[in-house]
Formats: structure tokens, C-alpha cells, sequence
């Protein structure tokens, strides 16, 4: 498979702080690969750096042959990196259907480009309550919604920070299942979730972060056979 996202060496600072110790990840083309670590190991302020929200010192960042280091934000955006951050960060005054709309947009350019009425097929529950201000919606419907705008800019890669803190088991049970449909489709994932059990099963590849850097890197039959990894880096 093709790499649509190569990150190498990346190290990223906060003020005189250094998070990042040169970073290393490639995520291929149609991939869901999962960024593990203990809670301020790094593992978001890599997934800011790739994304444009904090400006990395070294390192490169190359997103389907062209680099994207220190890009701003929004560039990196059209580019076709979509996020789902931490926290959901939806516009809480705006209904289901006006935080959809808000993001319509072809980055990638495809033929059959997600819209309103395939986003609502998608997830029958946001189709239901469209007319609902965001701040009316459960926890799992507000990450559903927060997905379903990031599909609706029509990403070649979804990053997603946190997939399902929070969530009930049988709501995260859902989100897991819409992410294995997603892949299904031919969308690259990047995840950040701590439930390595479940993640073993859905995802092809998984990099450990520990004190910002890449302790482990493997596919899924690599990482459950290794369950001393789990409780040195993961605590599980």
C-alpha cells in the first residue's frame, strides 16, 4: 500500500519544554493505525503537530507526497487531514444538520463524495434528532456528530483524539463498529483510544509513545502476543 502520511523525526516544544524526541510513524493508504501511551506521553501534541496546531521545531511531516510541516491549520485541513479532537468540540447553539452543513466541503476530491443524507444513513440517531441543538445530544451522539463533520470535509485520512472517553460500553461498542465500516470504505485512521484489547481487533498497526518518543511499533498479532508491553507502557 501507498504511505499517505509520513512523519520522521519529529520533535515539538512547548515554550522551553520539549514534549517530542523525534517522532517516527507512516500510516498507508486505506490503514487504521492507533497512537498508544499513558495519559502526557505525547500522544496529542502529536497529533497537533501533524495537524497544524502547534508548529513542530525539527522534523518532517509528508501527507501524500507533499510536505506539510508547519502549514498552518487550515492548509493542512484542505489537504484532506480531518480531526476529530479530544473532547468532540462541537458548536454547541448550531442543530445537527447546521453543524454538518458547517463543514461541507470535496477535499479529496472524490466522485462520491459523503453528504447530509449519506452522513444521516450513516447514523440513524443524528437523522433522528437533526433538528437538535448540539448541546441537546448524549455523549455518543456528540461524537457521531463529530465524526460526521469530518466526513462530510471528505478526508483522505481521519485522525481521532480520544475516540470514546467517556462513553458507555454499549455507545463505544458503536463508535468502534462505525470506525471498522469507515476503514471498510478505504478511509485511512489514526486513533487514540486506551482500549488496546478492542483495538487489537480492529486495527492493522499500533506505535507506543512513552516520554515522546516511539517505544514500540508492530501490527495487532504483534502487540497481543507482547502483553508485558501493555502493562509497562499502557497500564493495563
Amino acid at each position: 500500500m501507498t504511505v499517505l502520511l509520513s512523519v520522521e523525526r519529529l520533535e515539538t516544544c512547548y515554550g522551553a519544554s520539549q514534549a517530542l524526541f523525534g517522532i517516527d510513524l507512516a500510516i498507508r493508504e486505506g490503514e487504521m493505525v492507533t497512537l498508544l501511551g499513558r495519559n502526557g506521553m505525547g500522544k496529542t501534541t502529536t497529533v497537533k503537530s501533524i495537524v497544524g496546531l502547534l508548529q513542530p521545531r525539527l522534523g518532517s511531516i509528508i501527507f501524500r507526497g507533499e510536505a506539510i510541516t508547519g502549514l498552518t491549520a487550515d492548509r493542512i485541513g484542505r489537504a484532506g487531514i480531518g480531526l476529530v479532537p479530544e473532547g468532540r468540540q462541537i458548536f454547541p447553539n448550531l442543530s445537527v444538520r447546521e453543524n454538518l452543513l458547517a463543514w461541507r466541503s470535496n477535499r479529496s476530491g472524490t466522485s462520491q463524495p459523503w453528504t447530509l443524507d449519506k452522513v444521516f444513513a450513516f447514523f440513524p440517531s443524528l437523522a433522528d434528532r437533526q433538528s437538535h441543538m448540539g448541546n441537546q445530544l448524549s455523549g455518543g451522539e456528540q461524537q457521531m456528530l463529530a465524526i460526521g463533520r469530518v466526513l462530510m470535509t471528505n478526508p483522505h485520512l481521519m485522525i481521532l483524539d480520544e475516540a470514546t472517553e467517556g462513553l458507555a460500553p454499549l455507545v463505544r461498542a458503536d463508535i468502534w463498529r462505525c470506525l471498522v465500516a469507515l476503514k471498510e470504505t478505504g478511509l485511512a485512521l489514526l486513533v487514540i483510544d486506551k482500549y488496546v484489547r478492542t483495538l487489537i481487533g480492529i486495527a492493522d498497526r499500533h506505535y507506543i509513545i512513552e516520554r515522546g518518543r516511539v517505544e514500540w511499533q508492530g501490527s495487532s498479532s504483534a502487540l497481543s502476543q507482547q502483553p508485558e508491553l501493555w502493562q509497562r507502557y499502557l497500564g493495563v
